[in-house]
């Protein structure tokens, strides 16, 4: 695919994947989605569809993972199980989590104008506790950064561990780069100028362009699927999995009419190119501990003493993916998320 080019994806690309659609074969993963207990609950008048993998163990850290967008649920199907039921006993197992956020695939839409991430924290905070979990971590990236961020500063009597793929913040000023920082600082300036079209359209005509796509799926596949390819490790864009997981996001939108109200988030939150300043604001400062994996191809990757200044990170690592973390590399993430576990999460609950 040529999803560099100045006008957007080929016409070549388009087809091939438009293509491919006839060969995929939905009820083959409808029984993948259906292999773990899927929920739904609601909270403030909103219905929030969930998925819940248990682990077997009794020493499980309760862990709450959420996606972006264009992601779903589905994007932790490789490493629910795995952080749920490690084939090891000396690896922490976890009780995963996996809410759809409001507007994304089975949850309700956002109940009113104005509903922010800050307020989707809130409710997932409420969730974790109404399943019995008074302490909980939490993995995201993409918006989920920002309730993740929420949660770790203003939640913090319940939420005591946060690990991050995505955290856009702003380096010290008069310092020298490294060759990754410039690399990496090259890649968000890169996408700030070039690739924002799919973000002015939703945070400014969301309707008009969801009227559009709902009953389309060519549109829903060209709009989804370039962001796919676009904000992914460009080794993993060859991969035949990887057309996969575009019909398979492309499908679940298009099964569940949520392309518009999926918008929204563009809509009511911060702007991208205010990211790094919002995530600087005092009121936003994660007092808890907390870890970032920098994806070198992510949207807009970030450093650890840029990340550090945003709260009390413990945990970070370097790593050769992209946006999409968890299906990108899950057994990356997985090893993150359980080294971070077995550092912190001791001495966080102790603290309480």
């Amino acid at each position: 695919m040529s999803a560099s080019c100045a006008s957007g994806p080929t016409y070549e690309w388009a087809a091939n994947l438009f293509n491919a659609w006839h060969d995929y074969d939905w009820y083959e993963v409808q029984d993948k989605i259906n292999a773990v207990p899927h929920f739904h609950t609601k909270i403030e008048d909103l219905n929030i569809h969930f998925v819940h993998a248990r682990s077997s163990r009794a020493d499980a850290i309760p862990l709450i993972m959420c996606h972006g967008w264009p992601g779903t649920f589905w994007e932790f199907s490789e490493v629910w199980t795995p952080l749920s039921n490690p084939s090891s006993d000396s690896d922490p197992a976890f009780h995963v989590v996996v809410p759809s956020l409001p507007g994304f695939c089975f949850s309700d839409w956002p109940p009113r104008s104005g509903w922010t991430l800050q307020d989707t924290a809130r409710v997932f905070d409420q969730l974790m506790k109404r399943l019995g979990y008074s302490e909980y971590m939490m993995q995201g990236g993409d918006w989920s950064h920002w309730i993740g961020r929420e949660m770790g500063s203003k939640y913090t009597d319940n939420c005591k561990l946060v690990h991050f793929n995505f955290a856009p913040s702003p380096l010290p000023e008069g310092v020298e780069y490294t060759q990754r920082e410039k690399d990496v600082q090259a890649r968000v300036d890169n996408w700030l100028e070039w690739h924002m079209g799919y973000a002015v359209c939703m945070r400014t005509r969301p309707h008009t362009i969801g009227f559009g796509f709902n009953d389309n799926p060519l549109a829903i596949l060209t709009w989804v699927g370039e962001k796919y390819n676009e904000a992914a490790g460009p080794d993993n864009q060859k991969k035949p999995y990887w057309t996969r997981v575009i019909l398979t996001t492309a499908t679940l939108y298009y099964l569940t009419d949520c392309i518009m109200p999926s918008m929204l988030c563009y809509y009511e939150n911060v702007r991208h190119e205010n990211f790094a300043s919002f995530a600087m604001e005092p009121k936003n400062r994660i007092t808890i501990p907390f870890g970032y994996t920098s994806f070198y191809w992510d949207t807009e990757p970030s450093s650890k003493r840029a990340v550090e200044r945003t709260g009390n990170l413990v945990y970070y690592k370097a790593n050769d993916g992209g946006h999409y973390a968890a299906i990108e590399d899950p057994a990356g993430i997985i090893e993150d998320v359980r080294e971070l576990a077995a550092q912190e999460w001791k001495k966080a609950v102790g603290s309480k």
